[in-house]
Order: C-alpha cells, then sequence, then structure tokens
C-alpha cells in the first residue's frame, strides 16, 4: 500500500506544475453564481466562501489520489490473486502425474532434466541405470538415458530426450493439456549422423506448444520466446561438448572425474574398480578425439570460460537471469550442464576464470528456494 501511495504522488505534483504551481482561483461565471449566493452583496457568509473553489479543489484532488490508491491496492490484489491462482493451478496440475526419471547421476542431459523438476517442485522418483548392463531401462527400445515415466491417471507415457521431456512437462504446466496428446507434438525420426551412426532425433524439442495468449502470458513477445529457444539449442549442440573435453583433460583429472563417476553412480564393487582405471584410460583418449572433432583450442578450458563469458554477455547486467527476475528453459539448461562438473578441478577453474559465479550462485539459490 505503501508503494502504491508513493506512485500516485507524481500525479499529484504533475497536476499543480502544469496548472502553474497552484490550483485556479478563478471559476467560470456559471460555476461562481453558485458560490455566490442568491443575496446582493458580499456579506460575511460570503466572504467566508471566497476560498471555496481553492478547498473544493484541493478536496477533489485528495479524492482523486484516494480512489487512485483504492484503485491501485485493487489492481495489486487482482494480481496477486491471479498469481496465485496460476500456482495452484500448477500445483493441482503437478500433482495429478507421478514422474520416475531414470538416468546416469553424472549425465549433462539428466541434471538438466532434475534441474528442470526442482525448480518447477515437481515430485519425481530417480532410478540410476548401471551404464555397463542398463538392465533398469530394458523396457525401452529407446536406449539413452535420460528417459521419463508419467503416470496421470490411467495413461503411462514414456519422454525420451532431455529437451522434449522439458518442453512436453513446462507444455502441460502452462496449457494444461492432457500429457497424452502434448507428447504427440514431438514426434522422432530416424537418421544417420556424421559419423554414420544411426540416431534418434525429435521434432519441434525447444518448442512449446501454447495458443497465442497462453504464449504472450509466458514469454510477453516473440523475442523473448526466440531467445529462450536460441540458448537451449546452443546448451544442447555446443556447451555440452565442452564437458568431457574438460573433466577428462589429463590423466590425473580423468582419473578423477571417474572416481566421482563410480562414487555416484551405480556400480558393483567389482565395475567400479575396472570402470574407474579402465574407463579413465580410454575416456582420457576419447577426449582428445572429442577436441579435435569439435575445433577445439590446445587449451580446452579456454573454449570453456569463452562459452560461459558468452552465455554470461547474452543474460547481460540489467537482468538476473535470461528469463528476467526468474530463470527460463535456457537458464535451467545451461546451469543443469555445468552443474555436472561440480567438484572437480574444470569447474573450480570455471569459476575462477570466467564470469559466470554470480549468475551460477543465483541460479542455485532459484532452485533451493523453490516451493517444495
Amino acid at each position: 500500500m505503501a508503494q502504491a501511495a508513493r506512485a500516485l504522488w507524481p500525479v499529484g505534483h504533475g497536476l499543480a506544475w502544469r496548472l502553474g504551481g497552484r490550483l485556479p482561483s478563478r471559476l467560470p461565471a456559471q460555476s461562481r453564481v453558485g458560490f455566490a449566493g442568491a443575496a446582493g452583496g458580499p456579506g460575511p457568509a460570503a466572504t467566508a466562501r471566497k476560498g471555496s473553489p481553492r478547498l473544493l479543489g484541493a478536496a477533489a484532488l485528495a479524492l482523486g489520489g484516494v480512489l487512485g490508491l483504492y484503485h491501485t491496492a485493487r489492481w495489486h490484489l487482482r494480481a496477486q490473486d491471479l498469481r496465485a491462482q496460476r500456482s495452484a493451478a500448477q500445483l493441482s496440475l503437478s500433482s495429478r502425474l507421478q514422474l520416475t526419471l531414470y538416468q546416469y547421476k553424472t549425465c549433462p542431459f539428466c541434471s538438466k532434466v532434475r534441474a528442470f523438476l526442482d525448480f518447477h517442485a515437481l515430485p519425481y522418483q530417480v532410478v540410476e541405470v548401471n551404464p555397463v548392463r542398463r538392465a533398469e531401462i530394458k523396457f525401452s527400445s529407446y536406449r539413452k538415458v535420460p528417459i521419463l515415466l508419467a503416470q496421470e491417471g490411467e495413461s503411462l507415457q514414456q519422454l525420451n530426450d532431455s529437451s522434449v521431456i522439458i518442453s512436453a512437462l513446462k507444455t502441460y504446466l502452462v496449457s494444461g493439456q492432457p500429457l497424452e496428446r502434448i507428447v504427440t507434438y514431438y514426434p522422432s525420426m530416424k537418421a544417420v549422423n556424421d559419423q554414420g551412426k544411426e540416431v534418434t532425433e525429435f521434432f519441434n524439442k525447444y518448442w512449446l506448444m501454447l495458443d497465442e495468449k497462453e504464449a504472450q502470458r509466458m514469454y510477453g513477445g516473440k523475442e523473448a520466446r526466440t531467445e529462450e529457444m536460441k540458448w537451449r539449442q546452443w546448451a544442447d549442440d555446443w556447451l555440452v561438448h565442452l564437458i568431457s573435453p574438460n573433466v577428462y583433460r589429463t590423466p590425473a583429472e580423468a582419473l578423477a572425474s571417474f572416481d566421482y563417476i563410480v562414487r555416484e553412480g551405480k556400480f558393483g564393487a567389482l565395475e567400479g574398480a575396472v570402470a574407474k582405471y579402465m574407463g579413465a584410460a580410454a575416456m582420457y583418449l576419447i577426449s582428445k578425439r572429442l577436441k579435435s572433432r569439435h575445433h577445439l583450442q590446445d587449451d580446452v578450458r579456454e573454449d570453456l570460460y569463452e562459452a560461459a563469458d558468452k552465455w554470461v554477455a547474452a543474460v547481460g547486467k540489467d537482468r538476473p537471469f535470461m528469463g528476467g527476475e526468474k530463470p527460463n528453459l535456457a537458464d535451467l539448461a545451461v546451469y543443469g550442464v555445468l552443474r555436472v562438473m561440480e567438484g572437480l578441478e574444470a569447474f573450480d577453474d570455471l569459476m575462477r576464470h570466467s564470469r559466470i559465479q554470480p549468475w551460477y550462485l543465483r541460479m542455485e539459490k532459484a532452485i533451493a528456494e523453490a516451493p517444495q
């Protein structure tokens, strides 16, 4: 209320300025008749009424201020009610979903999905997949993670690919369409990549399937929507490919990375020991091929720092997140990708030698403070 009152003061001062710094002391003749009364002479009563136009003008201004304050407060309360209703509607929608995420904890694509689910306070169960046997996902012909199973009433949907999972769930939360219908908006197709390997591609995976009013409410304009899609794709097509060359950059870093993978993943005792040493050696060599394939610099840290600074520049200095006052899907994607390096030398170097740390800490806080 105090803020609303302060917002009205410039209006009053502006009115006085336009009238020469004072309220008018003279009124049109027709108005003055009413103030002069029926009697002819300016008796004591008439003399007392000489100040009435000034008093009435001030009263009118005060009344206008009160009415303006009332309508401003009413608008703010109505906006709060609408936000509360939308939040309640989202909670109602999310409570109808039972989600199970099949993942590798250290996979950047899986981390993206967890960042989205955590920020939107969507409850979910995690099934850690053994990366060697992958018995946990034997039910699926799609053999990559993440995979999300979503139970909505009697309908069970399998969502594949991190960006499809995020786009489909956000569409569900905003539009309220049945998830069974939403998944049909993201069809898959088999294709052969540049290395001659068969891969599964998904159409529309960076699009939220919203009508015009829903899109306007969420983004406010086409530019914000285009920007979000652009940087979500950048996180998938470029940023994620900087992780392996950096965490496996040297034999020591490769060993530390696999120690972390084995500790956080689902391995048997023998599998863990073999994976730690043989996996570290293999990934150290593979990282050199990845460096060549993606045309990275001799010191791959420089590519990582440049990518981080490019992201920070895109967010800019005038907003805490790319989404404005709160993270959007691009913020969550970039954060999810980078988070998998926490605890490793590459992450510490990134925080020290790039400008991303303030944004990263804001993201940590935003997700930690998400309503549970």
